[in-house]
């Protein structure tokens, strides 16, 4: 069980990389904050040197394709947030405020396990606040296709079960079911990393994608092939993969949730609809801050069958 107290860093941070989309260089520092803060994103390196506090809501979600972005085009917006706000869920970290001097998120890996290890280097630290959950009250589902992504009520805890289905064997179906908490977060999804597939590569880089995916960063695929040296970290790498980017999108909600997530062939797009589903709906949910003492994980099976690249390298 999470602790009942609100959390920060110890100190601050400091971690260095380029963007696996913009392939830009940038400086990120991981700053504690006060209670009730949340996760705000600080963007520096502005014309005329100004800057713009971004939160990381669901609200400030401005595109969600092949990475999650926050904030406005039109005055500052910052990509590929899912891997950093995964490691800072994961662990149980309320209150962080992150300054960044680039437009996207360094892709590290391509995993969130260095974000983990600079946040052990700060430590975290317990405030004297009450920690704010999101109790799930009703299933909630949102449906693209024969893909799906849904929120349903648990009694305790946050449980999430992601199922993906790709034509080369070398994926094929594969499913991850995980009660989150950090001992499960660092052994089973912290050092999942992102995948593509080499024949989307041109493609990509015509849209300004992938500018700085590498065999450094990406689990790189050729037809049923895996292109990197040292092969896979897990056998089921790429869902869970897909369950980190999960864990990511869904700290966008604001507060741990209490309840349960399925999504079969999902990705960025619909881990953020299915937030925006939720949040239409007042009587779906609601913030409490204690969690019950019993854990029923209830809830039936869906399947369906769809694939699309856009998913796959995030």
């Amino acid at each position: 069980m999470r602790p009942t107290k609100q959390t920060t860093l110890r100190s601050r941070a400091i971690v260095t990389g380029a963007g696996v989309h913009s392939n830009a260089p940038v400086r990120l520092v991981l700053h504690p904050a006060d209670a009730n803060t949340g996760i705000c994103f600080l963007r520096t390196g502005l014309p005329g040197e100004q800057e713009r506090v971004i939160e990381a809501r669901w609200s400030q979600v401005s595109m969600t394709e092949l990475c999650t972005v926050i904030g406005q085009p039109d005055s500052a917006t910052i990509s590929t947030v899912e891997h950093l706000l995964a490691a800072l869920s994961g662990l149980g970290v309320d209150n962080v405020l992150v300054e960044i001097d680039g437009p996207e998120v360094p892709i590290m890996d391509g995993s969130a396990v260095e974000f983990v290890e600079a946040i052990d280097q700060a430590g975290i630290v317990q405030l004297n606040a009450p920690r704010k959950y999101l109790k799930i009250l009703k299933p909630i589902r949102v449906e693209h296709g024969r893909a799906f992504s849904e929120l349903r009520p648990a009694d305790r805890g946050f449980r999430l079960e992601v199922e993906i289905d790709f034509a080369a064997g070398v994926i094929g179906r594969q499913k991850k079911v995980i009660d989150l908490d950090a001992d499960s977060f660092r052994s089973d999804l912290s050092r999942a990393r992102t995948f593509g597939f080499l024949r989307d590569v041109e493609r990509l880089w015509k849209a300004g994608f992938a500018l700085g995916a590498s065999l450094d960063n990406t689990v790189a695929l050729d037809g049923e092939r895996v292109l990197n040296p040292g092969g896979l970290r897990y056998g089921d790498e790429f869902v869970r993969h897909k369950t980190l980017d999960a864990v990511g999108d869904l700290a966008l909600a604001g507060a741990p949730i209490i309840g349960s997530y399925r999504s079969f062939c999902g990705g960025h797009k619909m881990n953020v609809a299915v937030l925006e589903a939720l949040f239409a709906d007042r009587s779906a949910y609601a913030f409490t801050e204690a969690q019950p003492k019993r854990e029923v994980m209830a809830g039936s099976h869906y399947f369906a069958t769809s694939a699309a690249y856009a998913s796959e390298l995030n």
